[in-house]
């Protein structure tokens, strides 16, 4: 049976319900209370300055973003304590980021020497400073210097260099999106926190100590029991969760506030339906760093189907044969992805009680410089 209101909504879009996204903020910033850190969240899965705002009375103590274009629309929306958790080192966008810090509190990510002669050039040229933090690599093998002695190195080379104020540490464990099993899950968050702690003791053995030792991703703070030496922690997805938080574990169907309505436009066969959304509405991600996660490419509620494949425009759903579906009646699947499907988006319907109480224009929607 289809939610009250939305037969008005043309398909495929997507709903966020909003009684499940209080819940889910009211908790995770319960959680960092509990253990007297501040929540810096990630708005990279929701590009929506409501949300980031509502987030914020709530009591988070900034944001984080990936982009500098995402922290311009945050900035334009109100919000003026940001951290751009990325590498950024283009000359365009180092000037930007220049005149942003004219107008909000803004800090970035750094790993590098030469990343930091590009950063110190632009901000003394202009008569600014900025604060950074040095991403550590606690096992994901993308960005980030080695722990411990490494990072401090870093911080010995660049702490001469003109505009620049070390602010701390950070990481993200994100290989934990390649955990089998909830207790994989947790001996993830407890070395990301002990990598990091282990860090901030080599950088005390020189006489420095970070003012901020920033961790966080969704499924390790979802199981986080605490530690002494981390101060801020900076989930994104669980504002939503999705099919691969489900998987993992971290999350129940009961907490995925994100999903996308479609509707059936074909039932070629009894164990076949289509629909009108295909990868440009669900994309086609199915895991994370190279692992498989997902069984299909959502979790269709229910109707006992699987969304299988995917064209650009077409979902194709394998069915039980006597499956009621017919042509012209909406199905609602949760994606795998939440950050990857929102940024496919416009705009968002907001929910209530299975009603649309509000529609978000997704402003930063395909901000990826």
């Amino acid at each position: 049976m289809m939610d009250s209101g939305l037969p008005s909504i043309d398909t495929p879009a997507l709903l966020i319900d909003l009684d499940i996204v209080d819940r889910n903020l009211e908790r995770m910033q319960q959680r960092a209370d509990k253990f007297g850190v501040a929540l810096r969240p990630h708005i990279k899965t929701h590009k929506i300055p409501e949300l980031a705002l509502l987030q914020m009375r709530l009591g988070a103590s900034g944001i984080s973003a990936a982009k500098v274009s995402e922290a311009e629309v945050m900035a334009a929306a109100g919000i003026t304590n940001i951290f751009v958790a990325n590498q950024i080192v283009s000359k365009d966008k180092l000037t930007r980021l220049a005149a942003l810090s004219k107008e909000v509190n803004i800090s970035i990510g750094l790993d590098s020497v030469a990343a930091a002669h590009k950063l110190s050039d632009v901000f003394a040229a202009s008569g600014l400073s900025i604060e950074y933090l040095i991403e550590i690599n606690s096992g994901l093998n993308r960005c980030g210097v080695s722990p411990g002695n490494e990072a401090v190195e870093l911080f010995q080379t660049v702490d001469t260099l003109p505009a620049l104020r070390f602010k701390g540490i950070f990481t993200h464990a994100g290989q934990v999106y390649g955990a089998d099993s909830l207790s994989e899950v947790k001996e993830f968050s407890r070395h990301e926190s002990t990598i990091m702690a282990e860090t901030a003791q080599a950088f005390a053995e020189v006489g420095t100590s970070p003012d901020f030792v920033s961790v966080g991703s969704t499924p390790t703070m979802k199981v986080w029991q605490g530690h002494e030496a981390v101060n801020e922690i900076r989930p994104g997805n669980y504002i939503f969760h999705d099919a691969i938080q489900v998987s993992l574990g971290s999350a129940t169907l009961e907490e995925c506030a994100l999903t996308i309505v479609a509707t059936v436009i074909s039932r070629p066969a009894r164990e076949r339906a289509v629909i009108d959304g295909g990868s440009k509405a669900f994309s086609s991600d199915r895991g994370a760093h190279g692992k498989e996660m997902a069984s299909g490419f959502g979790i269709v509620l229910g109707k006992n189907a699987t969304l299988v494949r995917l064209s650009e425009e077409h979902g194709i759903m394998h069915l039980d044969p006597d499956q009621d579906l017919d042509i012209g009646d909406r199905v609602r699947i949760i994606p795998n992805h939440a950050c990857a499907v929102v940024n496919l988006f416009d705009r968002a319907y907001g929910l209530r009680e299975g009603r649309v109480v509000e529609e978000f224009k997704i402003a930063a929607r395909g901000k990826s410089q």
